[in-house]
């Protein structure tokens, strides 16, 4: 009897051990198969969740009832409603909170003239250099890891680096950089590289979405830096290689980083670098101004933001909507926290929106306005920061007054007809 009882537990293990390996395989076959359509340029639906578009990002309240004056925010909409009547933009969409609760949010005109689609308050919008803030934000999240200092050579990382030559003169001469350039110096613009949109940089096929992150840095090394690094602040591709750095840093893809510790924690459910099929009818089309008046669609890229980018853009790379940048400059003001999810802590939040500028490179800017770690222009005089994107689009933070103001338009010219500080201005009555 013993020796039978052996045998059957024996052959129960065997069993179960059989049972294991092919749960195992299946595993390893479904996430081979998963890979292969990834890579194989099927569209794989995103996980994270979809709140209902009942939802809203933040806690209402009663504008009075946060201390913001009504008619104001009336103002305010009555300005959109003329830049669309006079066909200057095609529609909007602005959000204003104050002490964390969403006081105001209004969708004017139109997302698609053509098709006649009303702007709606989830329309999705190509943020171009508001993307800029995301990427610091991942940045220093490692760095409070201990994963690099602010002053490690870039070359540390990046070994390309090593190679990098300054311009001397207009004639071609180089030389080399008087000190490395430094993970500072990327996120405070004084690396001594250049704007995508440089001649330079465009005669040189720096950047295009459909080359590789890697690809990008090889091409971005042999063009000489402009300046030395440290002397100048230069408005640059610098945040794009930082997205580079954060995938060495964190062993992920850019995307992947992102989703798993900025978008998923934040509730950024419509936040990434490209509009997924179900987002496609939310897509926002981009408008300049026609010859013959009116308005006319463009499109700015060679890869549209419609189809997946083989480039990971922590620059400029970025869609979403007001709701969602709501929440992330919340979390901001909020220094680093939001519905009891911390991103960053207090102090380093204090030091990304504070200047970050020598005086030297601070004067040479023009002075009133200095740059922060998180990509942010800082009103020195009042500690207001915020940044803006090349398509429409614009955020700012007033910590003395506990407000977010976020304003959504794709226009290009990206600020027509002063919009953005007409706009600012009304709002800033409506807190006075």
């Amino acid at each position: 009897m013993a020796a039978r009882a052996e045998a059957a537990v024996a052959a129960m293990r065997t069993d179960a051990a059989v049972a294991l390996a092919r749960a195992v395989a299946a595993a390893a076959a479904l996430s081979l198969t998963v890979s292969g359509l990834a890579a194989g340029g099927l569209e794989l639906a995103d996980a994270r969740p979809r709140p209902s578009p009942d939802v809203p990002p933040l806690p209402r309240a009663d504008a009075q009832a946060v201390g913001l004056q009504p008619l104001k925010l009336r103002d305010a909409h009555a300005l959109l409603v003329r830049y669309v009547d006079e066909h200057r933009i095609a529609g909007a969409v602005a959000a204003v909170a104050r002490h964390g609760k969403l006081a105001w949010l209004d969708a004017v005109g139109m997302q698609d003239l053509e098709t006649r689609t009303p702007m709606s308050d989830r329309a999705i919008f190509r943020i171009y250099s508001m993307s800029k803030p995301v990427t610091a934000v991942a940045a220093m999240m490692l760095q409070e890891q201990g994963r690099f200092a602010l002053d490690d050579p870039v070359a540390k990382y990046l070994p390309a680096f090593n190679d990098v030559v300054v311009r001397s003169d207009a004639g071609g001469a180089v030389r080399p950089p008087a000190r490395p350039v430094t993970v500072r110096d990327l996120m405070l613009h004084t690396s001594g590289l250049e704007h995508r949109t440089s001649e330079v940089y465009r005669t040189a096929r720096v950047r295009s979405r459909d080359i590789t992150l890697p690809q990008f840095i090889a091409n971005i090394v042999r063009v000489p830096l402009m300046d030395d690094p440290g002397a100048r602040y230069r408005y640059s591709e610098g945040t794009t290689v930082l997205g580079r750095l954060i995938e060495i840093w964190s062993g992920q893809p850019l995307d992947r980083f992102l989703d798993d510790r900025i978008f998923g924690p934040l509730r950024m459910v419509d936040t990434g670098f490209w509009a997924r099929p179900e987002q496609r009818t939310r897509l926002t089309t981009v408008y300049s101004p026609a010859e013959s008046g009116g308005l006319k669609p463009i499109e700015i890229e060679d890869v549209p933001f419609t189809q997946k980018p083989v480039l990971l853009e922590g620059a400029v790379g970025l869609v979403s909507t007001a709701p969602d940048f709501l929440r992330f400059a919340q979390m901001l003001l909020n220094k680093g926290e939001l519905d009891g999810v911390r991103i960053l802590r207090p102090a380093t939040i204090e030091t990304m929106t504070k200047n970050g500028l020598s005086d030297a490179v601070l004067a040479a800017r023009g002075g009133s306005m200095g740059w922060g770690l998180a990509n942010v222009n800082v009103a020195l005089d009042s500690g207001e920061y915020g940044w803006d994107g090349t398509a429409g689009t614009i955020f700012w933070n007033d910590p003395a007054h506990d407000t977010v103001t976020i304003l959504m338009t794709q226009s290009v010219p990206p600020n027509p007809d002063s919009l953005r500080q007409r706009f600012k201005a009304i709002v800033a009555q409506a807190t006075e």
